[in-house]
């Protein structure tokens, strides 16, 4: 088992191989092959975070990603952000969220705070 950092699209491709080869058989816990399985997906991930970073989503798509996530309608929003025209305005990008809203979004919904803090542009047409 030789493993090293990824330096390149060729080093990482062959890791990505690599792990390929060890899950297509059945590898014994804590066997060699165990060990070489996790630790090459440990630095394929931290290449992958370094090369091919995801932005975080948008918070009103997170916000009713999670409704649908969880059976909700959009009409249960009307208590955590304060009635149905200002869920209407928020959920059009009409109005920004509040730092209360905020708050009420990850208490009830269990949205990352990081997630609804995120920046969007208002939606400025009539």
């Amino acid at each position: 088992m030789k493993v090293k950092v990824l330096q390149n699209e060729a080093d990482y491709d062959a890791a990505t191989a690599r792990i390929y080869d060890l899950m297509q058989t059945e590898v014994a816990p804590d066997s060699e092959e165990d060990q070489e399985l996790q630790l090459l997906a440990l630095i394929v991930e931290e290449y992958e975070n370094r090369h091919y970073p995801i932005p975080p989503p948008d918070p009103i798509e997170a916000i009713k990603f999670r409704l649908e996530q969880m059976g909700l309608s959009e009409t249960e929003l009307n208590d955590i952000l304060g009635g149905r025209q200002r869920k209407y305005e928020i959920l059009h990008k009409k109005r920004k969220l509040s730092l209360s809203m905020i708050r009420k979004l990850n208490q009830y919904l269990h949205i990352p705070a990081e997630t609804l803090i995120q920046d969007y542009e208002l939606d400025k047409s009539a």
